[in-house]
């Protein structure tokens, strides 16, 4: 019963998102990120996208306003990772902060004499924090849905996914039917073969920490899987078992690695 009044309640508000069916083909016609769904995955893709902007807070620092069309393309991505995961799996915070470019937060630290000190040198273009907002750059999140290898949406929100067990540190909660040693196995090989040879088409970001390369790995599978099956092919499969998704089949190849 409540599983059928939760339905009832998310397709009324899909039904009331004020946007036309031409404002979604812009949309997506315009991300390549998207392309290659099934007609579909496109249709649960819109709605996750739409109760996702219902479920969280979109603030714009710095006077930045934000419309629809920034909006729409934001959840759209956010979305994209939990296409066969479900609205859940960004559950235990709120918040998204868009400032209008790179932006430089203020971070406290305690230093050895246990002195608080504001750490406010470094500039980021986005950052996740645990149970609480997802930050980022307007100027950079804007150009995310090219095909590049680099995407900051999906970087910040694999961290979110990261933390669902704890602090980010490259091990999000596994499926039930997924194996933690062969995960492991799989992301300690490649993140300290990375560390020492660095893979053309990965951000050298990735080898900064084991939470950075899950989330620059995240990045990669969505857009260019082909990269992280040649060089990581035991870390694809898992990615893939993951996120329940195989972005190589949306290029019409196969990995060479079975699952």
């Amino acid at each position: 019963m409540l599983s059928a009044l939760r339905r009832w309640r998310e397709q009324r508000i899909i039904r009331r998102f004020p946007y036309s069916e031409s404002d979604w083909e812009r949309q997506f016609a315009s991300m390549p990120l998207l392309r290659g769904l099934t007609p579909d995955e496109c249709e649960t893709l819109r709605e996750l996208s739409v109760l996702f902007l219902h479920r969280k807070s979109l603030e714009g620092a710095q006077g930045l306003a934000i419309d629809l069309d920034m909006a729409v393309p934001l959840a759209l991505q956010a979305c994209l990772p939990i296409l066969k995961l479900g609205l859940d799996w960004y559950n235990g915070w709120v918040s998204i902060v868009l400032y209008p470019e790179a932006f430089i937060p203020a971070h406290e630290e305690i230093d050895e004499f246990g002195v608080s000190h504001l750490n406010n040198e470094a500039i980021y273009s986005g950052e996740s924090w645990q149970h609480g907002a997802v930050v980022l750059a307007w100027s950079e999140a804007k150009q995310a849905a090219l095909i590049d290898g680099h995407n900051l949406l999906i970087h910040e929100f694999a961290h979110k996914l990261d933390m669902l067990n704890g602090s980010a540190n490259g091990f999000p909660p596994l499926h039930d039917d997924m194996d933690r040693a062969q995960w492991t196995d799989a992301f300690q090989y490649a993140y300290e073969d990375f560390q020492l040879h660095p893979r053309a088409g990965i951000d050298p970001y990735a080898g900064t920490a084991p939470a950075e390369f899950f989330a620059v790995i995240s990045e990669v599978f969505f857009e260019r899987p082909d990269i992280v099956d040649k060089h990581y092919p035991r870390v694809y499969v898992q990615l893939k078992r993951f996120y329940r998704q195989d972005p190589l089949t949306r290029l019409g190849k196969s990995s060479g690695v079975r699952p």
